[in-house]
């Protein structure tokens, strides 16, 4: 039996606690700031990509995450392009305000890493085409260390 009644939402939490999961595994056992490093990290992201490729990604997360990749977008305002990883590690720093101080590097390799796990690799290869090199760098190669 499933646990809400719709099979879509059990998917989406299944599929979001494995994602969180694998977070977990770099940035401690606690799923709250999983949630949270998810969160800042697709945002960041997000806000550096074209608008189309932000959505062609957006369309291949879970359902759940998805929610919080779109959470406060607004299209017709977008931030400053980041160019140095410096910067773009700051806007992943701002949105991880309010839980322990964690390595803000690693925390977003690791969710590159989740990304490009789960999503297609023609998807994650065009997101990373799309950053500047030197973010791009952050992004780890499938099976890298994080």
């Amino acid at each position: 039996m499933s646990s809400t009644g719709l099979d879509a939402f059990d998917k989406t939490l299944q599929t979001t606690h494995i994602w969180l999961d694998e977070v977990m595994d770099t940035v401690g056992p606690d799923r709250s700031v999983a949630w949270h490093v998810l969160g800042a990290v697709l945002r960041a992201l997000r806000d550096r990509l074209p608008l189309e490729l932000a959505a062609h990604l957006g369309a291949q997360l879970p359902l759940l995450v998805r929610g919080t990749y779109y959470d406060q977008f607004r299209p017709g305002h977008m931030p400053e392009r980041s160019h140095t990883v410096d910067e773009f590690l700051a806007c992943v720093a701002v949105n991880l305000g309010g839980i322990r101080p964690l390595n803000v590097r690693q925390a977003t390799r690791s969710v590159f890493a989740v990304v490009g796990k789960h999503v297609t690799l023609e998807q994650a290869d065009k997101v990373k085409r799309a950053l500047p090199e030197r973010i791009r760098e952050l992004w780890p190669a499938p099976g890298e260390a994080i």
